[in-house]
């Protein structure tokens, strides 16, 4: 099992200011971090040396929005999705990024006032198999993600996203499982995990409200048991989010701080994941 935390928590974007935080990340016994993708003008190149330099792998997260929507209905905004997928794995491959996850399959937080299409299912698959073809020229994966109801309506249920991933019928095109979405969504965890194993590459470790892995409500027995019992052995990636963006915090509905402070989070967090997974494996 490989260990990251996602730099969400204290930037929307990679600059120098992390880097004590990349070097205490390092210090914990972290394996990598999962870097923001949204600022394609950035040196990527650059950030990927200055990564390997602390000993830190990546994977990243981007998202699309409702101007570059690879399943509108408007082939124009389409066309910009895709392009933009595009240029973002470009960006990951500059920075060793192994896996780019997050909801660039469909607008993030944009709403049609009804569940999707047959359409709108259709022209998501071939954006996406557009963008897996590319995502294999450059090296990198692609791990898609289902969100909860409350951020997105194209997918939701964990079986969906397997599904769609399987029609898009390309090796670098897989899926991942978030644990704050599954809560929303998934009535059986065990089910979730076994309806997703054949395409799943990603997971994101994320309390129920966002703060520190295993101070709250989450069903994290019956996520670590299932994990365990379908044998995945990649990324277990803490996703948690604070008040240091204001605009992150309006997307994700953080209104109040959760936790002591985002070093502790970071800390706690990471002991967790390794005492979950040690105390199945014996």
């Amino acid at each position: 099992m490989k260990y990251g935390m996602n730099l969400l928590l204290w930037s929307g974007e990679l600059n120098d200011g992390l880097i004590p935080v990349l070097e205490k990340l390092k210090e914990f016994g972290y394996d990598g971090v999962e870097i923001p993708v949204f600022n394609l003008n950035l040196d990527y190149t650059a950030w990927g040396k200055r990564l390997d330099a602390i000993g830190l792998e990546r994977t990243g997260v981007t998202v699309r929005n409702a101007d570059d929507n690879p399943i509108s209905s408007d082939p124009a905004v389409r066309r910009k999705g895709v392009d933009a997928n595009k240029k973002t794995l470009d960006c990951c491959a500059a920075a060793g990024v192994q896996t780019i996850v997050g909801p660039y399959h469909s607008a993030l937080g944009y709403f049609s006032g009804s569940g999707r299409t047959n359409d709108e299912w259709k022209w998501g698959i071939d954006s996406m198999r557009e963008t897996a073809e590319h995502a294999a020229k450059v090296g990198v994966m692609l791990g898609v993600e289902p969100l909860n109801r409350f951020e997105c309506y194209f997918l939701n249920a964990q079986a969906d996203a397997a599904e769609f991933c399987r029609q898009v019928n390309h090796p670098n095109c897989r899926m991942m499982y978030d644990t704050f979405h599954s809560n929303i969504e998934e009535k059986n965890i065990r089910k979730a995990f076994t309806d997703i194993k054949d395409m799943l590459c990603h997971i994101h470790i994320s309390e129920n409200d966002r703060s520190t892995p295993g101070a709250g409500n989450i069903r994290w027995d019956e996520n670590f048991d299932a994990i365990q019992e379908i044998g995945y052995d990649g990324w277990l990636v803490i996703e948690a989010f604070g008040l240091a963006l204001p605009e992150l915090a309006a997307a994700t509905r953080i209104w109040r701080r959760m936790f002591e402070s985002e070093l502790q989070l970071a800390k706690e967090g990471l002991a967790f994941m390794k005492g979950q997974v040690e105390k199945r494996r014996g």
